[in-house]
């Protein structure tokens, strides 16, 4: 099984001709509403892709009691996501603002919500025992995730921490902390050189410079995910493995990166080395941005294999 233990959002989009500089105003035709949330995003694209396979994914997260969170709610369950360790709490869910501009590109500001209020205390240990990796994020309490992980670490499970968003933390000793019970770190090039700084190990510019001391240093396999060059994995002998990313034109980035991340989880679970894991999950990744919205593109498992064939 894989537990993803994160964030869910009601995603609110606005198609921009380009993104609102600091004090600038720019118009959009309409608003439309997605649902979201990283760690429901990873949930789904990880149900996606795992539906006619042999695991099973669950998440454990927090909504509120409004009509955002049963629409989310729903959402999960009819894309096969066990939703029995979601919290309906007095906060209300969870809700991202999105603009998209015309290559694609995103800026997202999220009010937080319910996912603020969820507990390390919500995912039971009967579903932990079950599981085979462990997903979180940075959309919830950093001490609660961190007291999941360890539980995860000490029952055998491994721990998939996907850095984003990055936090206010600036101690390296909070960070070290996290590293520690992190099996497998998935950044994107800035997520790489914020933790090389915070840690210090600057690193200028060079994401993957930034990605090898991390894992040289910390422990875990690290994985940067470039865009349209791909994702790269480094571990702590100094080995580094390439997957290459298809290519596309975008037509909605968001998600692209919790696709990767759920797709990941999933082969890993499955007993995929690194390297074919990647490649899956940059394919999905490449796939999820022909949609618009963060799950819609995700692909389901079928489509994705016969992409890959093809490919």
């Amino acid at each position: 099984m894989i537990v993803i233990f994160g964030s869910i959002n009601m995603d609110l989009v606005a198609r921009v001709q380009r993104i609102a500089r600091p004090g600038e105003t720019v118009l959009s035709r309409r608003a439309d509403s997605f649902f979201g949330g990283k760690g429901a995003n990873q949930a789904v694209a990880a149900a996606r892709v795992s539906h006619g396979g042999p695991l099973r994914v669950a998440m454990v997260a927090a909504i509120g009691n409004d009509p955002f969170g049963t629409a989310c709610l729903k959402n999960l369950e009819e894309n096969g996501v066990d939703v029995s360790a979601i919290r309906v709490t007095d906060e209300p869910t969870g809700c991202a603002f999105i603009t998209v501009d015309e290559t694609g590109e995103n800026a997202i500001t999220v009010a937080s919500g319910a996912n603020m209020v969820l507990s390390a205390a919500d995912l039971p240990q009967s579903l932990l025992a079950e599981a085979t990796v462990l997903v979180l994020q940075m959309e919830v309490p950093i001490a609660d995730s961190l007291e999941v992980a360890a539980r995860a670490r000490r029952a055998g499970v491994k721990v998939l921490w996907n850095f984003a968003p990055v936090p206010a933390v600036k101690e390296r000793s909070a960070i070290a902390e996290l590293l520690a019970v992190t099996d497998v770190l998935v950044v994107n090039e800035h997520e790489a050189l914020a933790i090389a700084n915070i840690v210090g190990e600057p690193s200028g510019d060079d994401y993957l410079k930034a990605g090898a001391e991390i894992s040289r240093s910390f422990g875990p396999t690290c994985i940067v995910t470039a865009g349209s060059r791909g994702a790269y994995a480094m571990t702590p002998d100094g080995a580094q493995t390439h997957a290459t990313a298809r290519p596309i034109l975008p037509v909605d980035t968001t998600g692209a990166g919790d696709t990767f991340v759920g797709v990941l989880a999933n082969g890993i679970a499955e007993g995929l080395e690194i390297g074919p894991a990647m490649e899956r999950a940059c394919a999905a990744a490449s796939l999820s941005c022909l949609t618009a919205g963060a799950q819609a593109g995700m692909p389901q498992r079928k489509a994705l294999e016969q992409h890959l064939h093809q490919a």
